[in-house]
Parts: C-alpha cells; structure tokens; sequence
C-alpha cells in the first residue's frame, strides 16, 4: 500500500523512534533487578522517543503544530495542521519489561484526525490509516471483527490503577458486560487496544480518562477498518469526554448500551 507523502513521512518517524524504544527496552529489561528501578530511565527513553519524533515530523512539515505527550503544544504557522503524538503508549509496561507498547502519531486537518501511525516496535506491527484509503497492518488490509453474537465476543479496556476518579465507574462497567461475553482484556497501552479492534482481535474496546494523543491515530484506524466511534458519553466530542467505545457495527449497539448502563 503506497500512502500519501505525510503518511510516508508518519511511517519513517516511528519507525526511527521505535528503533531507539527497542534498544532502552531491552535496557529496562536489565534494569528490573536492580534496587535502583528503572523509572528515571524510562522516562529518559519517552522523551528521547519524542525528541526524535519531533524532530523528524517538523523537519518534514515545519508549518505544522504540535501536541505530544511530553512536550506540549505548539502552534504551526499552519493553524489549519498538527501532529498529535504519544512517543511512548504503555509507559507502565515498558517499565516493567512487557513487550506490548507503541509509538502513535497522528495528523489532525482542520479539527479532523486524517491520518494514524500506531506503531508495536517489539512485534514490528506498524498500524496504520488515512481518512478514505483504508487501514492496514504492515501489508495486510484491516477489518473489524465479523461476529454478531456478544457471548462470543471479547473486549479490551484500560482499568484505572490506585485511586483514580474512573476505577468506580469502569469496575461497573465490567460488572455488566461481563457475564454476557467471552472475556476482557487490560493490555495496558490505548492506542494498541484501538489498533486490535482495528484488526479484529478484539471485538470492542471502552475507556475514560485518555488524553488525545492516547486515541487520536487509533481513531482513523478503528474508522477505516469499518469501526464505529463515539464518545461514551452520547454525542459528546471524544477529546473533549476523554472517552472513547468502539467496535464493530454488529455489536456496537447492544455493547454500548451495556457500558453506558442504558438499561
């Protein structure tokens, strides 16, 4: 699949940052048996991830803005154009040696997300999207999930760790769907979770509490492999709810229901 110039350019820079994700990565691994921890070290590894993203992107397309997790925003002599970026997506995995994380970036067009990378450097899965083309995992084209019946069907969710404000809400959630499908997975990294629904691995995905640059790529995603999208909270903007359920169009109606306990 031959993609568009900005997609190309998507493509080489997470490839490159995912490159030096690789080699911290099995850095941290060593790290685990240390006293010190691998903390300070990780967080090192995000922000180089990011420096190299940075500079790659803006090098390309320097009139563009800017989102990214670690360093902020920006505006582009382009108001129209941003990157949104999440050089590391599953930092508590990296951290702890599990090979599941990704480099997302997307490309945001008059307040529409054109264009998604979601990049799995441990698994050299390159995920990705643009707005009318299709979505595609390395050479193969990307589909929803078929399945029509929810007992069959598993789900992926981000549960929220220690005292968040959403781990109420989210163990309700779980409590309904639950006895009415074949399982829920926590992986742990959002923009992953979005790609596998993308891929048809998981039938859906819910989640609260996520930053835009969480979801952003896995949104055009999900959308060109024949996904439905929407905010939990109905007809509210995702960044803005900081929400987001998904999944295929067989299924949406009844999983959504059960997540926003609809009766």
């Amino acid at each position: 699949m031959i993609g568009s110039a900005n997609l190309n350019i998507m493509i080489k820079a997470a490839r490159k940052a995912g490159r030096s994700l690789v080699k911290d990565f099995r850095e941290v691994e060593n790290l685990q048996v240390s006293t010190k921890g691998a903390g300070d070290f990780v967080s090192k590894a995000d922000i180089a991830a990011e420096t190299i993203l940075k500079e790659e992107l803006r090098e390309a397309r320097p009139t563009y803005g800017w989102l990214g997790e670690e360093t902020g925003e920006a505006e582009g002599e382009d108001p129209t154009r941003r990157w949104i970026v999440d050089p590391l997506d599953g930092t508590t995995n990296f951290l702890h040696g599990l090979p599941h994380w990704a480099v997302s970036i997307a490309l945001e067009h008059k307040g529409q997300i054109v264009a998604g990378v979601v990049f799995d450097a441990a698994k050299d899965e390159m995920f990705f999207a643009e707005k009318g083309a299709g979505a595609w995992m390395n050479d193969q084209r990307l589909r929803v999930s078929g399945r029509i019946r929810m007992i069959e069907s598993i789900y992926a969710t981000g549960v929220p760790f220690a005292n968040s404000p959403h781990l109420p809400a989210s163990l309700k959630d779980m409590a309904r769907l639950m006895p009415v499908c074949a399982g829920v997975r926590r992986w742990g990294a959002a923009a992953l979770d979005l790609a596998y629904v993308a891929a048809g691995r998981y039938d859906g995905y819910w989640e609260r509490g996520l930053s835009p640059w969480d979801m952003a790529a896995g949104l055009v995603i999900v959308r060109e492999a024949g996904g439905l999208v929407e905010s939990i909270t109905p007809e509210a903007d995702i960044f803005e709810s900081k929400s987001v359920i998904c999944g295929n169009s067989n299924l949406f109606p009844n999983f959504a229901k059960i997540i926003r306990n609809e009766g």
